[in-house]
């Protein structure tokens, strides 16, 4: 089936040197761009981490530091990939909690005000453990009939994806989705602003330090203050805003408690 878009859809994944996305960076990435007629175009880019790529991530992956010694660094690449992903949406498997603040992050250290606030976020992770709660291998499988090969490179991974994200669509659309406690939390439409909704709409920081709660206020979701209003807190509790921004929290964390912060100079 084809996907009804109204913006460029970026399927992507990337293979990584860990997991921290403040610290860890790309060693591979894949893009795969469907347009609204259906058409599509394909990047695929090993990417010089400039940190050493650890021997347990690389069994992963299968990408060692030879492999990528010679390769383009990520602020090399950025501009033309900034300019590859304008006015798109952003799509693919678990990238909600991952590869996005990681994408955020390499743009952010490479200068490129790279955001996400007006992209459609596309998770077929999400929709697929919304509805039946499995893993990539499993959803190609489940969804596609199809065994997955080549588990865990970028391009195979995300070539999956987009056929898992279609069959979603295909076998889901016009579905009811609700909560553990039975609230309704909308339908699973070939429409991508309702799988946003879905998947990602009350997110404030990529990273998910901050979210919507239900009225639509910014409220901290760790710690202590944990479900409070991030500009209750930071006016009651200045020193928490130094401290966060002195912390190990990822650049776009810190960019929107800026945001929030100065939007309270300005009441």
């Amino acid at each position: 089936m084809q996907l009804n878009l109204k913006n460029p859809l970026v399927f992507f994944d990337l293979e990584t040197t860990g997991i921290n996305i403040a610290q860890d960076r790309i060693v591979e990435l894949a893009f795969l761009k469907v347009m609204p007629n259906g058409e599509t175009e394909k990047k695929v880019h090993l990417v010089n981490p400039t940190i050493p790529i650890p021997e347990e991530s690389a069994m992963i992956h299968g990408i060692r530091d030879e492999d990528v010694a010679d390769k383009p660094t990520f602020k090399e690449l950025a501009k033309n990939l900034a300019k590859f992903l304008e006015g798109c949406d952003l799509g693919g498997f678990n990238i909600v909690r991952f590869d996005v603040p990681l994408l955020v992050e390499e743009f952010l250290r490479a200068g490129v005000d790279f955001e996400v606030s007006q992209r459609k976020l596309i998770d077929a992770q999400k929709v697929f453990f919304l509805m039946e709660q499995r893993t990539l291998t499993a959803a190609y499988k489940f969804y596609c009939g199809k065994e997955l090969e080549g588990a865990h490179g970028a391009e195979a991974d995300n070539d999956a994806t987009y056929e898992v994200f279609k069959a979603q669509i295909e076998k889901y659309n016009g579905q009811a989705v609700t909560d553990a406690s039975g609230r309704d939390l909308g339908k699973i439409e070939n429409n991508m602003a309702s799988i946003h909704h879905l998947v990602a709409s009350n997110m404030v920081d990529l990273a998910g330090r901050m979210v919507f709660n239900d009225k639509g206020v910014e409220v901290f979701n760790f710690g202590k203050n944990k479900g409070k209003p991030v500009a209750d807190v930071l006016k009651r509790e200045p020193g928490y805003y130094d401290w966060m921004m002195q912390g190990d929290f990822p650049l776009d964390t810190k960019r929107k408690l800026t945001q929030i912060k100065l939007r309270g100079f300005q009441m």
